[in-house]
């Protein structure tokens, strides 16, 4: 099923730039100039722009519009973009494609902020915290998506996440020109959330021997004698 979804990689293809931005207190519109290679992109098709999945509305002399919700401006980052600020772009993931990240489904779960920047000399050493709330789908060495970038989790401390950026990565999206207090839209790793969806519900209705031995806590065939 999750395969069958839109799905990103959370490898930046393109930083877009914003040239025209309209709000009113429900909506919005927002475009973006894009490349020759995003000017290709046709009416409909999914883009994640800072890791928010949004829907191509028009292309226009190498513009992209997209229509913004509700939604989108109340749980993402994307209500306080600029006129100028560059964006971190991909397309959604071809059912060929290679995975090069991780599995990015464009569902923002929360807004962090970058609290610590470090410069390094092989780039960037970033303590950003996030809502109490997805701490728990937060785990050393795991995958975690910034602004639609897919990362790795080095450290956990308290409420931060420490993340190292290769120069590269800083480089190529919006990373490198954050500053301490700037906001990021978070996504957490989207196969964490459907394990413990699936713990909690085998919680809930007492956990038999037989769930113990499907999930590895018990050899097969193991019997109370």
């Amino acid at each position: 099923m999750i395969l069958l979804s839109i799905m990103f990689t959370g490898i930046i293809e393109e930083l877009g730039k914003v040239v025209s931005l309209t709000r009113s207190s429900q909506t919005g519109r927002l475009t973006i100039a894009v490349s020759k290679d995003f000017s290709q992109v046709k009416t409909g098709e999914s883009i994640a722009v800072n890791g928010s999945c949004l829907t191509v509305t028009a292309v226009k002399r190498g513009n992209l519009e997209f229509d913004l919700s509700f939604e989108t401006l109340q749980k993402t980052t994307l209500h306080t973009v600029k006129l100028g600020d560059k964006v971190n772009l991909e397309r959604a993931l071809p059912i060929a494609g290679r995975l090069g990240g991780h599995l990015v489904s464009g569902h923002v779960d929360g807004i962090g902020e970058i609290r610590q920047k470090i410069s390094q000399s092989k780039g960037l050493e970033l303590h950003v915290s996030i809502p109490s709330q997805l701490l728990t789908y937060a785990v050393q060495k795991g995958s975690i998506s910034l602004d639609g970038i897919s990362l790795t989790i080095a450290d956990i401390r308290k409420s931060l996440l420490i993340i190292y950026v290769v120069p590269h990565t800083a480089k190529v999206t919006t990373l490198g020109q954050k500053n301490i207090g700037d906001q990021i839209n978070i996504e957490v790793d989207l196969l964490s959330k459907y394990i413990e969806r699936h713990l909690r519900q085998e919680v809930n209705k007492g956990i038999s021997d037989d769930t113990l031995s499907r999930v590895g806590f018990l050899p097969m065939g193991w019997i109370d004698n």
